[in-house]
């Protein structure tokens, strides 16, 4: 990740509908299938606003990152036990420990994910879960996927490979985000045409729009994992061992 990126990561990961709207969905997981005041290991911790909230709500929070600011962000948020971490490494986490490890869009930036996956469960108690997002659709590749260091956008398939590969089993696997998709194809083919030398700046919208958007991520999030939403920007689902 660019360090500027993470800089704006995090002034926007309190408010912007993107990262409020991924927390919410997550929270509600784990607060349902997982709940506090289990441990709960985070890698790749971005700027800390999530390992914040969920220690605001009583989990035992941990988390590992490669970059040193991101640590820096996280002490500064009060959260002490963080650690700079290579994810591909075995992970300085009691084994049977976790009851939760989260994966946020993570895996897409590891040349080996199996690896990282292995190590995660390794830490998790017999019930634990991972709990994960990637973005999904290789074919909407491109240079923005480069900027921010990943090595690839994932199929519903390659996840289930890889967590076969891990060892592991895929409990649930579903699209999330479909309401952007249609801009998102309309914004790639634009880029493709008009390649941009712009940064990973998130795209800027309205507080009206804003507030838009965390609305619809809202229905999706209720009405998605009763019907399966058949399309959508990322994949989110959860592992076990």
């Amino acid at each position: 990740m660019e360090i500027s990126h993470l800089y704006e990561l995090g002034a926007l990961e309190s408010s912007y509908w993107w990262h409020v709207a991924k927390r919410q969905m997550i929270t509600s997981m784990l607060k349902s299938q997982v709940p506090p005041p289990n441990l709960l290991v985070e890698g790749g911790i971005g700027a800390a606003g999530n390992l914040q909230s969920w220690q605001s709500i009583g989990y035992t929070v941990q988390g590992l990152d490669c970059l040193d600011e991101s640590i820096a962000f996280a002490r500064e948020q009060g959260i002490e036990n963080v650690s700079v971490h290579d994810l591909h490494q075995p992970w300085p986490v009691k084994e049977n420990s976790a009851g939760a490890v989260v994966l946020l869009d993570v895996l897409e930036h590891l040349a080996d994910p199996v690896i990282a996956l292995e190590h995660a469960a390794r830490s998790l108690t017999p019930n634990g879960k991972i709990f994960f997002t990637v973005p999904a659709y290789p074919w909407l590749f491109s240079d923005w996927d480069k900027r921010l260091g990943h090595f690839r956008r994932y199929t519903r398939s390659m996840m289930q490979d890889q967590v076969k590969q891990a060892g592991l089993k895929l409990e649930t696997l579903r699209h999330w985000n479909a309401f952007t998709l249609p801009a998102a194809i309309v914004l790639r083919i634009i880029r493709r045409l008009r390649p941009s030398s712009r940064g990973t700046e998130f795209p800027r919208v309205s507080r009206l729009m804003n507030h838009a958007l965390l609305g619809a991520a809202a229905m999706e999030r209720k009405v998605g994992p009763m019907v399966g939403m058949p399309c959508g920007l990322s994949l989110v689902g959860v592992i076990t061992r």
